[in-house]
């Protein structure tokens, strides 16, 4: 499969780095094409700016600041997200990245004022994250990491697409077994993607 890669991060010594970097082996190992599109070394913009804001509604074309983007979204035959949660909530580079390339036109359509989903070329979706507080912390604050790629994200992709979410909780008490029995999870999970 085409498999794009979605990694925000800045730190190449991060925890977070290393498990970007056993995704994209085992990915690679498992005869996947992969476009690793990581945010920060390619410096994206996350800042959504007036004009696409006021022209958020109009035509996808190639003069988009974001249409390198776009089309490796739309080449994708499947998405794995790689980040960690600030705050209860994504890097504002990745959410930049959802303003600024799920667009109307590319991951949806206005229909009579109703979305109609329109990335069914993806029909596997993956997140890979860490969270500094502990599962409980993060349901009391409703993760919306979770239900942003559990919900939203499902409901744009192909009907029926296979889900997953992969989260080490408590990164703030890990221990070198814990992040190393998820970072063996991770790589299972991607032997087997």
């Amino acid at each position: 499969m085409n498999v794009l890669v979605l990694y925000a991060h800045p730190v190449e010594t991060s925890f977070n780095a290393g498990l970007h970097r056993t995704i994209v082996e085992r990915l690679s190992a498992a005869g996947h094409t992969i476009d690793d599109c990581d945010l920060y070394a390619e410096d994206f913009d996350p800042r959504l700016t007036r004009a696409e804001r006021l022209g958020y509604h109009d035509q996808r074309g190639p003069d988009d600041a974001v249409a390198g983007y776009v089309e490796r979204l739309r080449k994708a035959e499947a998405l794995v997200l790689s980040f960690p949660v600030w705050n209860y909530g994504y890097p504002a580079i990745l959410k930049g990245f959802f303003d600024r390339v799920f667009l109307p036109g590319v991951s949806f359509r206005l229909v009579d004022g109703k979305v109609q989903p329109t990335l069914h070329n993806i029909s596997k979706l993956a997140a890979v994250t860490t969270y500094g507080g502990s599962r409980f912390r993060a349901l009391l604050m409703g993760d919306p990491p979770r239900k942003v790629v559990k919900r939203m994200l499902r409901a744009t992709i192909k009907p029926g697409a296979s889900v997953s979410y992969l989260a080490h909780y408590s990164m703030n008490l890990s221990t070198d077994a814990s992040r190393a029995a998820f970072t063996s999870k991770v790589a299972a999970s991607m032997d087997q993607f």
